[in-house]
């Protein structure tokens, strides 16, 4: 035994860096693709000049990115997963659940692995290229090489954590998981007819997401067993699942996921969001409640640069909740608050939801982008409404009986406008970019991370090692999302093959439910998966099952991904699982805070949430204002 884990250790140290070194390759894929679409922007709008095959060099990057960074996510089970049932089991019981996991992470990266080596043959033996001969073309091999390591070294890092529990002694947790790992395909051998077998896969999939599988396997998994029954051959599931994965991620429009969490992170990391508040509250000084204003406004301005919630909810804890209660607001309601107003970073465009919603939907990003704007104007008038409410009848809820509106310390002019600078350009940019007609929102996102880094580095917020290491973390991170897109694309298929879109199309038609039955029941659902799946799983799962029954019915796919987005960042604000809630009580680090009273402070702002949702269904036009 003391052999086995000195060769073990030895195994461990050169898995890393391999890993480590296929983490450092995808993060230098991403600092090139950025950096080769800005140069298009440049040569094509000064010189007339465009960098031919952009679009083809980007769209095989992006998932070479992702594949390049599967393994680190692997190894540091960082992927995304549901830790409900996992964290509140015993220790044996939390082995067993870890091994289980760790079982089908192994069985899909092998098949993966497995189905993609015959692609990779016959792309290097036939020069399979992608492009225009005579213009551009780009040789198609290095994709499947990338996902031949990715998946390997994800094969092999899950061995590792499967070594590590074998070290740990706990045999018989060990054992118990892998028979009901093998046991867990058997009932669908009882099931007859496709639409059976399609629930019996969502089924599945909820299952393994309670015992916390990551959901890019969970959804892997569900859609392989699926299609395996549904057409008696392994061999076509496992087939179906190379080509999906070969494929799904080669989208232009997803490489706008990178460069908006490159910019996310190094926005947050400059303290962009801490002089936003500054500016938010000098504007706002006058108003009842100005902090609590400023807090909203700092976040809405926050959530057009960034797009993401979990960020916003971070930042502004550490940067607003402890001004908030030292003014004399409850901290219940200091952070209720700030939860509440990070729901507009997926509602307020760029949007990494809608981003995702669009390509799964396939909808005009740019209309998605115009249609979230009213909604979340109005959103984030009625949570500054609610905060002045609150001040003005002093509700114990919200203030304690020491507040006062203490005006903010007096700044000059030209402080403020320097506070503001950074924050507007990459508005102006971004934003103006997009709806000027100058860049796409992929392009808008590669200028606005670019950009970023030019003025934190210019302003001496970040060095250039803490830049190269928010690359790192944007290549993980967009790791961890695309894997989920390319997942759920496998589930659609699965579920396209079981019939059930169209089954539910006919119930709901017959149901005399109509549009706007159908889409409420549909809200009310997203809410209570928010309860203990993450925004962008429920988006994955939920839209490829109702998109059709809402098409039959005659709806918008534009206002439809709205509500979907606001009905699933209502889940980031509710128990057990409340991602933003997460991330505020890990920010704020104060044991006399507890979830709960987190929790308890962001249920108003849920509720309002969710009645604009419902304010959408009944009047859809309001999506339709800009365009």
């Amino acid at each position: 035994m003391t052999r086995f884990i000195k060769y073990f250790g030895v195994f461990q140290k050169g898995l890393l860096s391999l890993i480590q070194m296929c983490h450092i390759g995808g993060a230098l894929v991403l600092a090139t693709v950025v950096g080769l679409v800005n140069y298009d922007i440049v040569a094509r709008n000064l010189f007339s000049l465009p960098f031919l095959g952009i679009e083809e060099i980007v769209s095989l990057g992006i998932p070479i990115i992702v594949f390049l960074a599967t393994p680190m996510q692997v190894l540091s089970r960082s992927l995304i997963s549901t830790d409900f049932l996992v964290t509140r089991s015993t220790r044996i019981i939390r082995l067993g659940l870890y091994s289980y996991s760790e079982y089908f992470t192994l069985l899909i990266s092998g098949i993966v692995f497995l189905s993609v080596v015959p692609l990779f043959n016959y792309a290097i033996k036939n020069d399979q290229f992608i492009g225009v001969v005579g213009v551009f073309t780009m040789t198609l091999w290095p994709l499947k090489l990338a996902i031949l390591i990715g998946f390997g070294l994800a094969f092999v890092a899950s061995l590792f954590h499967i070594g590590r529990l074998i070290c740990s002694n706990r045999s018989s947790s060990f054992l118990v998981s892998f028979c009901l790992f093998i046991a867990t395909p058997i009932p669908f051998y009882v099931l007859s007819g496709s639409a059976s077998i399609g629930l019996g896969a969502i089924f599945l999939l909820f299952l393994l997401l309670l015992a916390g599988v990551p959901v890019v396997f969970s959804l892997m998994t569900a859609a392989s067993v699926g299609i395996a029954v549904m057409k008696g051959d392994f061999l076509v599931a496992a087939n179906s699942l190379g080509l999906v994965v070969n494929s799904a991620a080669t989208s232009y429009v997803l490489a706008a996921v990178p460069f908006f969490i490159l910019m996310g992170l190094v926005v947050g990391k400059a303290n962009i969001g801490r002089d936003s508040l500054t500016v938010a509250h000098w504007l706002f000084r006058s108003v009842k409640g100005g902090f609590g204003v400023a807090t909203v406004a700092a976040n809405t301005v926050f959530a057009a640069i960034t797009g993401i919630s979990i960020a916003s909810a971070a930042i502004f804890s550490r940067v607003a909740a402890p001004p908030m209660i030292e003014l004399g607001f409850t901290a219940r309601f200091s952070l209720g608050l700030i939860a509440g107003s990070s729901v507009l970073g997926m509602l307020i465009p760029p949007s990494l939801l809608l981003i995702i919603y669009g390509v799964i939907a396939e909808v005009s990003i740019n209309k998605l982008f115009l249609a979230a704007i009213v909604p979340g104007i109005i959103l984030a008038l009625m949570l500054c409404a609610t905060v002045i409410i609150c001040v003005l009848f002093r509700l114990p809820f919200a203030v304690t009986s020491e507040y006062s509106d203490v005006p903010p310390k007096p700044e000059k002019i030209n402080t403020i406008l320097l506070m503001m600078a950074p924050t507007l350009t990459l508005l102006f940019v971004v934003i103006g970019g997009i709806y000027g007609g100058i860049f796409t929102p992929t392009e808008a996102g590669a200028v606005g991370a670019l950009m970023a880094i030019f003025i934190a580095l210019a302003m001496k917020r970040v060095t250039f090692i803490q830049t190269y290491n928010l690359i790192k973390d944007a290549a993980g991170k967009t790791a961890s999302i695309l894997l989920m897109v390319i997942a759920a694309t496998s589930f659609g298929l699965m579920i396209t093959l079981s019939g059930l879109p169209d089954i539910m199309s006919s119930i709901a038609s017959g149901s005399g439910l109509g549009l706007t039955g159908y889409v409420f029941i549909y809200l009310v659902a997203l809410v209570l998966l928010g309860m203990v799946l993450d925004s962008t799983s429920i988006l994955l799962i939920m839209v490829p099952l109702a998109m059709p029954t809402v098409l039959d019915l005659g709806g918008d796919l534009v206002w439809f991904g709205i509500i979907t987005v606001i009905g699933v960042e209502v889940g980031l604000l509710t128990p057990p699982l409340g991602l933003s809630v997460f991330a505020i009580k890990a920010s704020i680090d104060d044991p006399d805070i507890s979830l709960n009273d987190i929790f308890y402070g962001a249920m108003p702002f849920a509720l309002i949430t969710f009645l604009l949702a419902i304010a959408l269904i009944f009047f859809p036009q309001i999506t339709s204002q800009l365009f």
